[in-house]
């Protein structure tokens, strides 16, 4: 890994740069003049943490900033070939890998890599694998790598590297076993609470204070950005709002525990739902392939949906409903500026969209809930490698 500047001390100067860095991931450019008022420090100082950081190779110089007269200045921005960091995102079936420059821009993207991950070290050393030869097909070379993200579902200790849906032994982190095997620094998040980062950085959450970050896809998630800074909680499992026992359907949950809103607003929901009619006999484009025995998967029900089916349609307006009524009463607590809906249910688009919209409205406080956009992922399945990228980078220059 690329020995840079942000691992060698606490120094003045060193804050000073990492502040710096951090401006310009958030603004973009700046000149002389604006990162003096900004960081409260003399030109003279300003201009030398400038050249320092141009020579380091972190800043660049992008020209002339245009101005209605008068001498124009000089402004600055992120060099986009200092670093480059990598997100992995990891799903049921498989793995998707997205690579970000140090200006943040996406510069390769490979979808649905198969992979099945295991709690075993030997199954993290395979993943790592598939990290480094993708990097090698991308044209990176691994030491211009300042950072790697990986997402995980469920309880993720970002700070000690654990995940404890995948755990791999009491004395061996996640993050640490691939830091070995990668050559650089690890960070483990959890799935959904990348995605809402990727969001709020790259996607409709920009210039946001406040956003809920619902996703949908076969459990079901939560993250929060809650006056700009993105919400952990005391251990760092924040945002489990799949467990919320809020139903009554004696369902028992992935978790063990009985009526979970996981159990009737996720891809398991409509799944088993969708399972439980077709036992019924009801008709549907997807009955031949239940008689016969073959797997339907989320992407068959996504399918069906696409093609007007109407049992398909039907239980995604029911879990629609049930997860609107429960992120009505998330609106109450928090009166965020904007709800996204995301991961793979959200594919099922108005038919999803507009059972959780009638939902808030009848079951949220008005006076709250006018205040609140309901939005729909930009960035989609992206969401996750893009914010295991932007998250890294994020840790890496210390703005979380």
């Amino acid at each position: 890994m690329k020995n840079f500047f942000l691992n060698s001390s606490e120094s003045k100067n060193f804050l000073l740069k990492k502040k710096i860095l951090g401006l310009c991931v958030t603004e973009g450019r700046y000149s002389i003049a604006d990162l003096s008022r900004e960081l409260n420090t003399s030109i003279p100082t300003t201009t030398k943490l400038v050249e320092e950081l141009i020579e380091e190779g972190f800043l660049e110089d992008l020209g002339k900033l245009d101005t209605n007269g008068g001498r124009r200045p000089n402004i600055y921005g992120l060099k986009a070939s200092a670093g480059y960091f990598i997100g992995t995102d990891v799903r049921r079936h498989h793995v998707s890998i997205a690579i970000a420059d140090f200006r943040g821009d996406i510069v390769d993207y490979i979808d649905s890599i198969p992979f099945k991950v295991e709690s075993s070290a030997d199954s993290f050393r395979n993943l790592c694998s598939i990290i480094k030869d993708n990097i090698r097909k991308s044209g990176i070379k691994e030491e211009e790598v300042l950072a790697y993200g990986l997402n995980l579902s469920g309880r993720v200790n970002n700070e000690t590297g654990y995940c404890f849906t995948y755990f791999i032994g009491e004395d061996r982190p996640i993050a640490s076993l691939m830091e070995e095997e990668l050559g650089g620094r690890v960070f483990v998040e959890n799935d959904s609470r990348a995605m809402t980062y990727g969001e709020y950085i790259c996607g409709v959450g920009k210039n946001e204070k406040d956003m809920l970050f619902i996703n949908v896809t076969w459990g079901l998630g939560m993250g929060m950005i809650l006056n700009g800074k993105l919400l952990y909680g005391k251990s760092g499992f924040s945002g489990e709002i799949g467990h919320f026992p809020m139903l009554n359907n004696d369902q028992i949950c992935q978790c063990g525990k009985r009526g979970c809103l996981e159990t009737g607003a996720s891809g398991y929901a409509a799944h088993r739902i969708l399972m439980e009619r077709l036992a019924e006999g009801r008709a549907s484009i997807l009955a031949d392939k239940f008689h016969s025995g073959q797997e339907i998967m989320l992407e068959d029900i996504l399918m069906a949906i696409e093609e007007e089916d109407v049992l398909a349609i039907e239980v995604i307006e029911e879990i629609g409903g049930v997860l609107g009524r429960a992120i009505a009463g998330i609106i109450n607590v928090f009166n965020p500026e904007l709800v996204v809906i995301g991961g793979k249910m959200a594919g099922a688009r108005e038919y999803l969209m507009l059972p959780i919209k009638a939902a808030i409205q009848k079951h949220s406080l008005n006076i709250i809930n006018k205040d609140t956009k309901i939005k729909t992922s930009r960035l989609g399945e992206k969401g996750g490698p893009i914010g295991a990228c932007m998250l890294s980078r994020s840790k890496v220059l210390g703005l979380l």
